[in-house]
């Protein structure tokens, strides 16, 4: 596989961005910018990362797997020299580690004071717990939004690592990753990003803590407008254990969604608070009488905000999402289309997920200018592998 720079299509073209290999955030932030068209190096540890999916994992697709012993000096010069013409640094490991080994924030700049260094971390680069481990739960926990999810009023309920690791964690490393870059652009200096998936899960919960600061809000499950607490926003049974979606806020959309469920004659009174436990059972056992796909074709394209719970392998199938492309079959693997989209500079996926660590190492650091790269194998500073 050949590697050359400047070859995407999205508005990010000729960005270039190191990527010191994590799990998580870090290489799915990694993923979106080698989607928009960035030039995008993954720099791993030979013999790859923790819960890395070789040739299936689409985390680190787009991009060249390098592989290189950090605890080498070689190989710490060779991170250094792919950083003096990059334009961003990625990396998501916890704080001081990159400063031991070598290519912290100073020395980075040292090299290249334009340089967007982007940091990748749970808990951030400061505060008590900054040197705990943890993972997304622990994050969402402490801000107060885990404590809010699910319908279950006597336990919380965690949406695997969506909410943290990627809702707080590589969206708001990514937007501040641009913001930085549009700056340097004016200022001609680069900063340090610190990304810290408390801090980004806290702003995306900032309707709920505007909830809380009107009055209107009751700290508990299922007992609100948008968790579970009104009927006319929840989830329902179908004959056949599926479920269907129900969204129906808005007056007019609700009109409509009792109407085509076939209770708009004696649905009682939304507004009638003593009688939600009444209207969410008459939903409930109506919904119970067809089947997820006979409902669907009522519902379809419809405005009563109803819509079918579809299993991934599912989804790739649903008409409106077919005719979007929302997924494609690209090198073998069914995978999501990059997101956003753009009129003029368009996004195409490029490489496959890399099938190992070290895949790449001769073909990506070649096609970054690394001179002597076979001089690196040899003196065990780079590790190529065999795809």
């Amino acid at each position: 596989m050949t590697f050359e720079l400047g070859q995407g299509t999205g508005p990010l073209k000729g960005l270039k961005v190191v990527e010191i290999a994590g799990i998580g955030p870090s290489p799915h932030a990694c993923m979106i910018l080698a989607d928009l068209g960035a030039d995008v190096i993954r720099v791993e540890r030979p013999g790859g990362q923790m819960l890395a999916g070789g040739s299936h994992d689409l985390l680190n697709r787009g991009r060249p797997s390098v592989a290189l012993d950090l605890k080498n000096p070689e190989a710490v010069a060779t991170v250094l020299d792919l950083v003096a013409d990059a334009d961003v640094l990625v990396e998501g490991m916890r704080p001081g580690v990159a400063e031991r080994l070598g290519f912290g924030p100073e020395a980075c700049h040292e090299r290249n004071p334009r340089l967007v260094y982007g940091r990748m971390t749970g808990w951030g680069q400061d505060g008590p717990w900054s040197q705990a481990a943890g993972h997304d739960m622990n994050y969402i926990a402490i801000t107060g939004t885990l404590h809010g999810l699910g319908q279950v009023k006597d336990k919380p309920q965690f949406a695997t690592n969506l909410v943290g690791d990627f809702g707080g964690g590589s969206t708001y490393l990514v937007i501040g990753i641009l913001a930085a870059v549009f700056e340097a652009k004016i200022s001609g200096t680069g900063q340090v990003v610190d990304a810290a998936i408390v801090d980004g899960t806290a702003n995306l919960n900032a309707m709920t803590s505007a909830f809380l600061a009107g009055g209107g809000f009751k700290e508990e499950r299922a007992a609100n407008l948008l968790d579970g607490g009104a009927p006319y926003y929840d989830i329902y049974e179908t004959s056949d254990g599926e479920h269907m979606s129900v969204g129906a806020l808005e007056p007019q959309f609700y009109d409509l969604f009792v109407k085509l469920l076939g209770i708009e004659g004696t649905a009682p009174d939304r507004w009638d608070l003593e009688k939600t436990a009444e209207l969410r059972e008459l939903i409930a056992t109506t919904f119970l009488t067809k089947s997820r796909d006979e409902w669907c074709a009522i519902f379809d394209g419809t405005d009563a905000c109803v819509a079918p719970i579809l299993k991934i392998s599912e989804a790739k199938d649903h008409p409106h999402i077919k005719a979007r492309e929302v997924f494609v079959e690209h090198e073998g693997l069914v995978q999501p289309q990059p997101a956003p989209r753009f009129s003029r500079t368009a996004a195409t996926l490029s490489h496959p997920p890399a099938p190992a660590s070290g895949a790449h190492t001769r073909e990506g650091l070649a096609a970054w200018g690394i001179a002597d790269v076979d001089g690196l194998i040899e003196r065990g500073a780079a590790v190529q592998v065999s795809e």
